[in-house]
């Protein structure tokens, strides 16, 4: 497989979000998702967001191929992936958009996949749908994405259907689904989450591969440090439906200034010593449905000002490709990870 021609000029991004909101409407609220997010990807870039469950990861992935209902869904903002402007598309402009030029791993290929279907099926149907192509060449194509991303006896597997698969095979043929049509960037929502600690890492270290073979960006969702550290070039860190701290991995790594993502790496487990105590972040998540007036983090942060109750902080540069969202950012000694 081999990467299509690219339509974004040079220098230019791949994916240019600014101040993306979507919002849905249930019953008598209103649920605010994503609050004012501004990304961008390059091409051949690998971008992580992470986060708690409910900060907004896996709304601001899908709106990038507009996936959300439309009925109650309002979404407010740009968006832009291979110079396309996302929001303005047509229904047959968003068909040749998802697939083609960006395409998804789910995070539950049981549930993605067709179950009536076998799996060479599927991706015959992907490719004969994006590229004017016989049968027999589709099939051959199929074949030949079920070998690249490691699937043994690919031949046979070409019959299989989803159920007679293993859940690491799964997510392989998953992954093989979505790089059929040869899109140009790759979005992933916690495709390893359902996997064991080894299928996990073999996948993650398939996605790499595969990334810089085809020059794909690819944007991952996760809630998982371990993960990003192993596929993302840079990470942005969400909370509340916003990003708070957005840098290159190994900086955020080291140098984490906002309290939330210095939180988040002092709960992990890597580094600890045997028989001590887990951090953990106190309180809640916020309620999307009524979002405090200031940093949604601040009832939970230990260094929480009135300032940060009064408004929303502005991003501001701490370093090289370095932001973070917080009226704290320019205080070593409180914004130090340990």
């Amino acid at each position: 497989m081999s990467a299509t021609p690219q339509n974004t000029p040079p220098g230019a991004p791949m994916i240019s979000v600014r101040d993306l909101r979507v919002a849905f409407s249930g019953g008598d609220k209103t649920i605010r998702a994503v609050n004012g997010v501004s990304l961008d990807v390059g091409a051949g870039e690998a971008v992580a967001l992470i986060g708690e469950s409910g900060s907004g990861k896996s709304v601001t992935l899908r709106a990038l191929m507009r996936l959300h209902p439309p009925r109650r869904t309002r979404m407010e903002g740009q968006v832009r992936v291979d110079g396309a402007d996302v929001m303005s598309l047509d229904k047959q402009a968003l068909a040749r958009l998802r697939g083609g030029t960006v395409a998804m791993v789910f995070q539950e290929p049981l549930l993605a996949l067709d179950p009536v279907y076998t799996v060479g099926q599927q991706i015959v149907e992907c490719i004969r749908t994006h590229d004017k192509v016989s049968a027999a060449e589709a099939r051959q194509r199929a074949l030949k994405a079920l070998e690249s991303v490691r699937i043994p006896s690919a031949e046979r597997r070409l019959a299989a259907y989803p159920h007679e698969m293993s859940g690491g095979m799964r997510q392989r043929a998953m992954i093989a689904l979505a790089l059929s049509a040869r899109p140009k960037i790759l979005l992933a929502d916690e495709p390893t989450t359902a996997l064991d600690a080894t299928v996990q890492i073999q996948v993650l270290i398939l996605l790499r591969e595969l990334q810089r073979e085809l020059g794909l960006s690819i944007v991952f969702v996760t809630h998982d440090i371990g993960a990003a550290v192993e596929i993302a070039d840079r990470v942005a860190v969400m909370y509340g439906g916003r990003i708070v701290e957005e840098g290159p991995i190994r900086t955020i790594m080291r140098e984490a200034r906002h309290p939330y993502t210095i939180a988040l790496l002092q709960s992990r487990q890597h580094g600890m010593a045997r028989g001590q105590r887990l951090q953990t972040i106190g309180g809640a998540p916020p309620d999307l449905a009524a979002l405090p007036p200031g940093c949604t983090f601040a009832p939970r942060c230990p260094h929480a000002r009135p300032a940060c109750l009064a408004e929303v902080p502005q991003p501001s540069a701490v370093g090289a490709g370095h932001r973070v969202t917080c009226v704290l950012a320019a205080e070593p000694a409180v914004a130090t990870a340990a």
